[in-house]
This record gives C-alpha cells, sequence and structure tokens, in this order.
C-alpha cells in the first residue's frame, strides 16, 4: 500500500511536469505563421517509410542496423513498461503472466536478446563520439551542451538496461524460492545467466532488494527520460512522426514563391498576375521566428543534431561557415528564448508585438546565409525530413529585400534582373531570341 502510494506520488509529479514541458513546446511551434499545406495522400506513407520505418537511417548501413536495434529495444521495452505501471498501481507483481501464459516469457526473452543488443550499439555510439570522435559531432555548434544531451542519453540507456537484467535476474531466482508474491513465468534466459553466475549466493532478503531496486531503476529512468526529452535532442523520437506527416510532398528542388515578388515579375514579361489568397505580409522572408511557419518550428524541434546535413553540405566541405545542423539549432534556441520571456511576462505581453531587440540574425550569420548554394543536399540527406534550405532562404530574402543588403558581387546580378530580366548584364531584352528566330 505504501510502495502504491508513493508510485503516485512520484508519477504523478514527473508526469505533470513533462505535461507542462511539451504543452510549452506545442505553444512556441505554434508562434511560427500559419501555413497552407499541400493535399496529398503521401504524408501518412511518409510518416510510416520515414519515422516508423526508419528508412533513411539505412543509407549508412551499419549505424542503421545499430540504430535499429535501440530503437526496436525502445518500442517492445514498453510492454514491460506498461505492466510496470500496472503492477505499481494496484501492488501486483508481473500481472501480465498470469493472462498471457508461456507468450509473456516469449516478450521478457524478446525484450532482454534486444536489450543486449541495444547495449552493445549504445557502447558503440558512445565510443563514436568520444573515443573515435568522428568529424560530424566535432563541429563547432555541437560543442558543450549538445555532446553532453548526447551522451547522457546514452549513459541513461545503459542505466535502463541495467535496471531491466537486476530486476528480472532477481525474480527468477525469488520465483525458485516459491514465494507467493512471485509467480512463476518461465525461465528468462540471459538473466539466468545473471541469476546463477552473480546472485546465487545473495540471500532472500537480498535478492528482493535487488528485484525491487531494479523495479524502480526501470520506471523512473523511463519517466526521467519523458521529462528530459523537451529539453533534448531525443525529442525527435515523438516529433519524427508529426514532422515527417506534415513536410513537404512537393519537389525537394521546389523552393515556395514570394506571391507579390512573383506577380510582379509577371507583369514584367507581360503575364497576367496570379491572385493571392494569403494574407499580404509588410515583410519579405522572415527576420524572427515569428516570419517562419510553424512547419519550420516543427523541424527545429525535430532535429536529431545527427549531422548528416552538414556532413553532404558543399558550403560546409568547402571550409565555409555554414552548417545547416547550426541553422536548425539556432532556429530552435530562438525559439526557446522567446518561449521562456512570454512565460516570464506571463499574460502581460502581446504575442504579436513582441519585440526583445534580438532577431535570428543575432545567431544565424550573414556569412552563413549567403554560403548556401541552394543544392538541397542537405534537405536529402535528413532522416526525419528536416529542410535547412527552407529558413536559409526566408532570411536571405529579408536581408536582401527588408535590409538592401546581400554580398558585392551580387549586386550586378540583382540589377541585371531589374533591367533586361536576365542575371547576365546585355544590353538587349532577355526575349530577343523570340523574334530573330521567327
Amino acid at each position: 500500500m505504501i510502495q502504491s502510494i508513493f508510485f503516485l506520488i512520484i508519477s504523478g509529479f514527473l508526469l505533470s511536469k513533462a505535461f507542462f514541458k511539451f504543452k510549452t513546446i506545442y505553444r512556441n511551434i505554434n508562434l511560427g505563421k500559419n501555413t497552407t499545406l499541400e493535399p496529398s495522400g503521401q504524408r501518412l506513407k511518409n510518416m510510416v517509410l520515414f519515422a516508423l520505418g526508419q528508412r533513411k537511417m539505412f543509407d549508412k548501413p551499419i549505424v542503421g542496423i545499430l540504430h535499429l536495434f535501440i530503437y526496436a529495444a525502445f518500442i517492445i521495452t514498453q510492454i514491460e513498461f506498461l505492466e510496470t505501471i500496472i503492477d505499481g498501481f494496484f501492488g501486483t507483481h508481473r500481472i501480465f503472466s498470469k493472462f498471457l501464459g508461456s507468450f509473456y516469457t516469449l516478450i521478457i526473452n524478446s525484450i532482454e536478446i534486444l536489450s543486449v543488443f541495444a547495449l552493445v550499439a549504445t557502447i558503440i555510439f558512445l565510443y563514436r563520439r568520444n573515443i573515435l570522435k568522428l568529424l560530424r559531432f566535432q563541429k563547432p555548434e555541437m560543442k558543450g551542451w549538445p555532446s553532453m544531451d548526447a551522451n547522457l542519453i546514452l549513459f541513461g540507456e545503459i542505466t535502463l538496461i541495467f535496471g531491466i537484467f537486476l530486476m528480472n535476474s532477481s525474480d527468477q531466482l525469488l520465483q525458485q524460492l516459491d514465494l507467493k508474491h512471485y509467480p512463476t513465468t518461465g525461465k528468462f534466459y540471459l538473466s539466468s545467466i545473471i541469476s546463477e553466475h552473480v546472485l546465487s549466493a545473495f540471500p532472500k532478503d537480498w535478492l528482493q532488494l535487488f528485484e525491487r531496486l531494479g523495479w524502480w531503476i526501470h520506471y523512473i529512468t523511463v519517466l526521467g527520460f519523458i521529462v528530459y526529452l523537451p529539453t533534448s535532442k531525443h525529442l525527435h523520437i515523438f516529433l519524427a512522426f508529426p514532422n515527417s506527416y506534415f513536410s513537404k510532398t512537393n519537389s525537394r528542388g521546389e523552393m515556395s514563391a514570394m506571391p507579390v515578388i512573383e506577380n510582379e515579375v509577371r507583369s514584367m514579361v507581360g503575364l497576367d498576375a496570379k491572385p493571392i489568397n494569403e494574407p499580404i505580409s509588410e515583410n519579405f522572408g522572415a527576420k524572427d521566428i515569428f516570419d517562419l511557419s510553424w512547419r519550420n518550428l516543427l523541424e527545429a524541434y525535430t532535429c536529431t543534431e545527427c549531422g548528416r546535413c552538414t556532413s553532404v553540405c558543399p558550403a560546409n566541405l568547402a571550409g565555409k561557415k555554414l552548417s545547416p545542423r547550426k541553422i536548425m539549432m539556432d532556429i530552435r534556441d530562438r525559439t526557446e528564448e522567446i518561449g521562456q520571456k512570454i512565460d516570464k511576462a506571463n499574460s502581460n505581453i502581446d504575442i504579436l508585438k513582441f519585440e526583445d531587440g534580438k532577431s535570428l540574425f543575432d545567431k544565424i550569420s550573414r556569412e552563413e546565409i549567403y554560403a548556401c548554394t541552394s543544392c538541397n543536399a542537405c534537405v536529402e540527406a535528413c532522416p526525419v525530413l528536416i529542410n535547412p534550405l527552407e529558413p536559409i532562404l526566408e532570411l536571405r530574402r529579408y536581408d536582401i529585400l527588408m535590409n538592401s543588403s546581400g554580398p558585392n558581387d551580387w549586386l550586378p546580378m540583382f540589377n541585371s534582373l531589374e533591367n533586361n530580366q536576365s542575371v547576365w548584364a546585355i544590353a538587349e531584352p532577355r526575349t530577343k531570341w523570340i523574334s530573330d528566330n521567327s
């Protein structure tokens, strides 16, 4: 009874903290402007293939398989976690075993086998990050907290696996003592190895202590993981599903047009203007997160910080400052910064008129946005369908159209476009070839 009350207090406290954190993230994502979704039946397919099926992870087969071990172990372990919740609430012990019989034994053995594979993958990932020091994990944006965040999650995975095996191996011995509280579940083969070679010399009281300790380590680690997720890059575990669903379904090479500018260009070449079915903004491009769409902010929160985008970026490979991963991390950090200021002001702030004297340009330099070649390599590389190019273009559009800025060697091109509708500084009209060949 006491354990059940303590269980409810701990669960209620941690889950309420998680709920408010996720609620804040939802509010922050909606700070972005509304956007019209392209009608498409491709969305559900994208979610199944890229979020659930991890399709792009297998572009690097070895890493994809290792990631699959952790992912599969995480999914199937939730069966045991659900049982832990029910046992903690009602004061029962391995309640599923009473209903599932030998199938329960199969499930737990499967969890343990996958947990061992996940442990091997976790150790390899720790080695790659901290000893092998892969280049894409050593970029400037990964210094400090981002690197620590990745390691904390990996060590958390090891702690979770330790808790599961401590609980199961102790339970196996307690079942042999024929204690009423420990129902027979069948043999857990991997846990039995630990039972026979490590725990068999301990008395009953110690085994009960080990079993409860493993049980609580398992439960608290998962709950702590849920609470920690909103401040971690591993939020993608949840957000990869809506992000892949809401990602753009048109061609990756297609850039969004600015309706007002498009109509100006159409009038210059003698075409009729297109109707504009959205509110006309006084600004072009994006200065801050409010000028980006909620979809862009969702992508920023979904970023896994894996660095696949940066590792294929030709500008970054050529030594330029641009890192598509950093762009997404900066957008997320700026969104968090604004969200915290809104929370401190409570209801005394009008979000539509929010101004703190800062913008995305305080985090993202012009050198970065102008280094982008718009090649879409980063877009193609992202395993969860994030589009770093879109916010880069929006920032560049704002700087050029609103600040009348831009690299000096671009100015002749702009003048030629305005005067000749061509990027080349030629005296003749762009369409003269038509009359010459008619």
